[in-house]
């Protein structure tokens, strides 16, 4: 009887369980993503160093490259011309003419008045003068009597009579004669502070010795006043003061008539155009004071001329007597002077001037042609080239950055200050 196999294990004894059954607990699976560890190649300082070096070298080249720029600074020879020529200035034109040698001009006028007081010099010995109470107590009859009837006061001062002496006839009063009176103006018959005598009585030269002496009398109850020593104007004085002003009339109308002419204009002294227009004084000849006022008025014209006109003309008479291939420098090198070959006319409103102009000239260089022969030379090379170059006194070189040792082959980074004049 074959034997039964058997594929299932029988049951073992069956195991006490426990009490508790423990709860169970799942975790997450933790999932980590590799990285692969990078790794540098280890280099030597000496290494680093050299290509360090590499860089700054083809840094500094290519900076070179876009930077890179020559200076180059030239003084041409330098010729000084003078030259000659006369220009009319004329207030009825407009514009300048240059063909004909005239340039516009304006006319510019100013007027000052001065006034100043001068002593009198003159001196005179003034009579004194006062007024005698004439008494007639000789008749009852009216009498004319003549000026320059003479009295004289008791210490013999002579005065006279300023004018005729009407006498008026004594009165008859209670059978007695009552003497009439009139006051009669009089002047002393010299001059000087003597006659300035106080209250005196008078008698009338002309009666004495006769009955009428002791008749006719006078009395003054004033002193005579104003006799003695007073200034007085003389001619001299009116001609001293009239020269003196007029002369100071002209510089004020002068200084008047300069700061009144802008400053873009030109003007010559020689040629401002005085008049006198007013000579006047309140004192006369004999005129007695201290002090007295004069006064001028004046006016100054002239004619002037723009400074821009006058170089314009300059510069361009210069480029015509000058070869073409001839430069004159600029406005700093022009010096002209001025002077009046036909005096200012303001009835004309020209007139005419010598111009006596000196200016620096120098030959002119075709730049580009200059920076094409110069591109790409060396410091030596180019000093060569400048130097046998025509019409330069002398050069100055200069290259940027400072390790540059050629002019750049780009006529763009040549830069050529030209011309140059000490």
């Amino acid at each position: 009887m074959a034997k039964k196999i058997i594929d299932i294990f029988p049951p073992k004894k069956a195991e006490k369980l426990p009490e508790k059954i423990p709860s169970l607990v799942f975790k997450k699976p933790e999932f980590k993503i590799p990285f692969p560890k990078i790794t540098f190649p280890k280099f030597s300082l000496k290494i680093g160093l050299i290509s360090l070096s590499l860089f700054v070298l083809i840094f500094l080249f290519l900076l070179s490259f876009t930077l890179s720029k020559a200076e180059i600074k030239i003084w041409p020879e330098v010729e000084t011309r003078n030259f000659r020529a006369k220009i009319t200035v004329d207030k009825e034109i407009k514009s300048p003419d240059f063909k004909n040698n005239i340039v516009p001009g304006k006319i510019f006028e100013a007027e000052k008045t001065v006034s100043e007081e001068f002593p009198a010099s003159g001196k005179i010995l003034k009579k004194a003068e006062g007024i005698i109470r004439l008494y007639n107590n000789f008749s009852t009859q009216n009498e004319n009597w003549l000026v320059g009837t003479r009295f004289v006061s008791s210490d013999g001062k002579l005065f006279k009579s300023k004018d005729k002496i009407a006498v008026p006839g004594a009165q008859i009063k209670n059978g007695k004669i009552a003497p009439s009176f009139v006051d009669v103006p009089v002047i002393a018959a010299e001059g000087g502070a003597d006659y300035n005598v106080g209250p005196s009585k008078f008698s009338i030269v002309a009666f004495r010795g006769t009955p009428r002496y002791t008749k006719f009398y006078g009395e003054s109850f004033k002193p005579m006043t104003g006799g003695g020593e007073v200034p007085q104007v003389k001619k001299e004085d009116l001609e001293n003061a009239e020269k003196i002003l007029i002369e100071k009339a002209k510089i004020e109308s002068e200084k008047a008539l300069e700061a009144k002419i802008p400053t873009e204009f030109l003007f010559l002294k020689e040629i401002f155009e005085t008049k006198i227009l007013e000579k006047f004084s309140l004192a006369q000849i004999g005129t007695e004071t201290e002090k007295f006022n004069f006064q001028v008025r004046a006016n100054c014209t002239t004619i002037s001329f723009l400074r821009q006109d006058i170089n314009n003309f300059a510069k361009e008479y210069i480029s015509s007597q000058i070869h073409e291939d001839k430069k004159l420098f600029d406005e700093k090198g022009l010096k002209i002077e001025y002077s009046p070959e036909k005096l200012f006319s303001f009835e004309s409103g020209k007139t005419t001037l010598s111009l006596n102009f000196s200016a620096k000239i120098y030959s002119e260089i075709d730049l580009d042609s200059l920076k094409k022969g110069l591109a790409g030379k060396s410091l030596a090379e180019t000093k060569t080239f400048l130097e046998n170059q025509p019409d330069i006194l002398r050069t100055e070189v200069r290259f940027s950055p400072f390790w540059i040792r050629n002019v750049p082959k780009d006529i763009k980074k040549i830069e050529i200050q030209y011309p140059l004049i000490d």
